[in-house]
């Protein structure tokens, strides 16, 4: 499994874009095939204000139910309601129309690591 040079990763598998200011947030592609089935998706609401490492959602499958952590501390610009609608599209779609939300954020204080080190990272939990 290979994952986008372009962004950046978490050890709770979140993936991140930056861009001027703005982060758009999803689940790994690692992540939804061990969830499997994902059949619900719990989003927080526009507006909303999260530190670095706190839950801003969850995501259930038929397997288990996942807290999903924010990465940078922001406040939520915009929740993709097409994905809450269609979770079969996370799985085949994860780093572009599988988004989950767009923060506004100030600087880089969650602990991100780069697409090599996160694959290590899995490397090391298998």
């Amino acid at each position: 499994m290979s994952f986008p040079k372009e962004l950046k990763y978490t050890r709770e598998h979140e993936w991140i874009r930056l861009e001027n200011g703005k982060a758009t947030i999803g689940v790994t592609g690692y992540a939804l095939e061990q969830l499997g089935d994902v059949v619900h998706l719990d989003l927080p609401k526009v507006g909303e204000s999260f530190k670095a490492g706190s839950t801003f959602g969850t995501i259930e499958s038929t397997k288990t139910v996942s807290d999903l952590y924010m990465p940078l501390t922001g406040k939520v610009l915009a929740v993709n309601t097409a994905a809450t609608k269609n979770l079969e599209g996370l799985a085949e779609d994860p780093y572009k129309n599988g988004w989950l939300v767009q923060v506004e954020y100030a600087k880089e204080d969650g602990e991100l690591i780069s697409a090599s080190e996160y694959e290590k990272y899995i490397a090391d939990e298998e």
